[in-house]
């Protein structure tokens, strides 16, 4: 095979560095290395927008490939075919001249084949006394033996890449389609709510879907759309326990709260200590035990909050400080703030208020939102962990972990 030295384009063809290091690698194939030609081409195709050609260079390359004889492409074997325009067109479908010539230069351009031109620019072979090819110019097949490791990752990188897009793009369906019916179940049905605002928020999602699918793209929207879902969820399910509630129920929480407004304007949040001191005389926190998460993962979690904090939140007074601030905001009563603190622990509670206002987009009312979070977690039907970790999902730190 006749890859030792590096040979220059007849005529106006330039050359470039890119040529000079290809043609150069084609002396360091293996000794004894073969290729099944018809499986490298197949990993080519598979890989065609990775390497930058198009479907009728494949063509060109199919055809190039009918003129060496042999299956296997070999480093000991004479690689180099040498067809007329003529018989290179004809194979190739009747292609047009200036289109074959266009996809050849593709080709060399992509590495996936070298020309070896003669000194008069012409595509023949010469003998020697026993009929054996001596030496060949024309279009040289190495760099597809030199390459087939490489062509057969690129064709599998693309297998799979197709297969989680169509995964992608099977659950995306099957999101949207939940989230649309739940949307106009609750809608048709007269469920407590401003359903229009999520059907708002779920059309805009839908128009950014796009048109030519992308693993990237599809995976995005795809994460948007399970929490808008999830979103919705939440929202049935506040108001089924909503209208679970008794009666009496009802009445002993008004009567608690009415009974907490008369002493109580502002619920400032208090160290774990004072909040003991306070729990002796009064309710002591049913979650006490529940350890905080770090606060830089609620902070990468929940950035909107430090919005609130004029000075910045470098400790969890400072987080607690912020989320007063935003209870206000957000019309959380002082009753239910105090409850929460009481219930879930004044840095839970202020984690949190956190989330709420990262979601407040999907939320009705966040005062009653913080009251169903406070009950839940007391029944033990509820962590923030979850609540956290999708919010993660969400700004892109999906790959972090509470610690």
């Amino acid at each position: 095979m006749q890859t030792g030295s590096v040979t220059t384009p007849f005529g106006r063809r330039p050359m470039t560095l890119a040529l000079v290091r290809r043609q150069a690698a084609l002396a360091e194939i293996k000794q004894g290395k073969t290729a099944d030609k018809w499986k490298v081409f197949r990993d080519a195709s598979t890989a065609m927008e990775l390497l930058g050609v198009q479907s009728n260079s494949l063509a060109v390359l199919d055809a190039l490939l009918s003129f060496y004889p042999e299956t296997e492409l070999r480093q000991d074997a004479q690689l180099i075919v040498f067809p007329s325009n003529a018989q290179l067109s004809l194979r190739a479908h009747a292609m047009a001249g200036a289109t074959l010539r266009r996809h050849i230069a593709i080709l060399v351009e992509a590495g996936l084949i070298v020309r070896k031109d003669s000194a008069n620019g012409k595509r023949y072979a010469r003998k020697n006394g026993g009929g054996e090819i001596e030496s060949a110019f024309g279009f040289d097949l190495s760099p597809l033996l030199a390459r087939a490791e490489e062509l057969a990752v690129l064709a599998q990188r693309v297998t799979a890449d197709r297969a989680a897009l169509r995964r992608a793009k099977e659950s995306l369906t099957i999101c949207r389609r939940d989230v649309r019916k739940l949307i106009t179940a609750a809608m048709e049905e007269g469920a407590d709510g401003d359903w229009q605002s999520v059907e708002d928020v779920y059309v805009a999602l839908v128009g950014r879907i796009p048109r030519v699918p992308t693993l990237a793209g599809t995976t995005a929207i795809l994460d948007e759309m399970e929490m808008l879902r999830e979103e919705v969820l939440n929202r049935l399910e506040m108001l089924e326990n909503s209208q679970n509630s008794s009666t009496n129920d009802a009445h002993s929480e008004q009567h608690i709260q009415n009974s907490k407004s008369e002493s109580f304007i502002e619920f400032e949040p208090s160290s774990r200590k004072e909040q003991g001191a306070k729990s002796s005389a009064g309710r002591q926190p049913k979650n006490e035990q529940q350890r905080a998460f770090p606060l830089g993962l609620v902070l990468k979690a929940c950035p909107t909050i430090v919005d609130y904090a004029p000075g910045g939140i470098a400790s969890w007074r400072d987080l607690m400080s912020a989320a007063v601030v935003v209870r206000s905001v957000l019309g959380v009563s002082p009753s239910a703030y105090q409850d929460a603190c009481e219930g879930l622990g004044p840095e839970n509670a202020a984690v949190a208020v956190a989330c709420i206002l990262e979601r407040a987009t999907f939320i009705n009312s966040a005062g009653g939102y913080l009251r169903d979070l406070t009950r839940r977690s007391e029944r033990g039907e509820f962590s923030l962990g979850p609540m956290i970790m999708s919010l993660l999902r969400a700004n892109g730190q999906g790959d972090l972990k509470a610690g």
